[in-house]
């Protein structure tokens, strides 16, 4: 898994709802990718080729840091691109790219949804603490705040992933924030196994973030559970 080595982004502050309120951050000129497609299962082959195609091509791409393969399990076909640039120039010269239009010309025969991408800026990323096996079970988590409370989820989710990057069974703990909307997290965890994942599930700290973040949100938890492709 090719991945960069993040320090993290910079001060915010955004508008919602009528709501003024600030998410702190510090710096960092790394940019993310996260796109979501679906594919008829029996066009999971064809798009499992394309998407190799599209990584080696956009490998070679100035400032190309990183890309992650996620087929959510249980849903054939269901797939999620976490891509790293280094910085919003490397990205916004990529959206132009030859890579991303032969892309999605391989995948029009088979998907069923649209290509849905969404720009990321790091909140807090570190480096893999190991290789993920053939048993890894990756979880990725959607974190939309609404007009409740006042929360600083951005300490709550860091203070999260210092705690779970802490635990045995941990690979990776990424936690992005939305560029254009600051109020949207998305939480990239990579296990070695389902029962790492469960008694991280079943942790004190994990706990407290859900009840303390569920007060503030503007839509269930959306947690999924995906298989890496390579």
């Amino acid at each position: 898994m090719t991945r960069g080595l993040f320090v993290l982004i910079a001060a915010a502050a955004i508008l919602l709802g009528g709501d003024t309120r600030s998410w702190s951050q510090t710096a960092d000129t790394a940019r993310y990718a996260v796109s979501y497609v679906e594919v008829m299962p029996a066009g999971v082959p064809l798009a499992t080729k394309a998407f190799q195609t599209y990584r080696q091509a956009a490998a070679v791409e100035t400032g190309f840091v990183g890309f992650d393969l996620f087929e959510q399990l249980g849903r054939a076909g269901h797939f999620v691109l976490v891509e790293t640039w280094r910085d919003q120039a490397a990205f916004d010269a990529h959206q132009t790219a030859a890579s991303i239009s032969t892309l999605k010309d391989a995948l029009q025969a088979v998907r069923i949804s649209g290509y849905d991408q969404r720009p990321y800026k790091t909140l807090t990323v570190a480096p893999p603490r190991a290789p993920a096996g053939r048993n890894a079970v990756v979880v990725v988590s959607h974190v939309d705040i609404g007009g409740g409370p006042q929360l600083d989820v951005p300490v709550m989710l860091r203070k999260l992933a210092d705690a779970s990057r802490a635990e045995p069974g941990n690979i990776r703990f990424d936690v992005t924030q939305h560029t254009m909307r600051a109020n949207h997290f998305t939480v990239v965890e990579v296990w070695a196994d389902q029962q790492a994942l469960d008694r991280h599930a079943a942790a004190a700290w994990t706990k407290q973030y859900r009840d303390e973040v569920q007060p503030g949100t503007g839509s269930p938890l959306d947690e999924r559970a995906y298989r890496r492709v390579e």
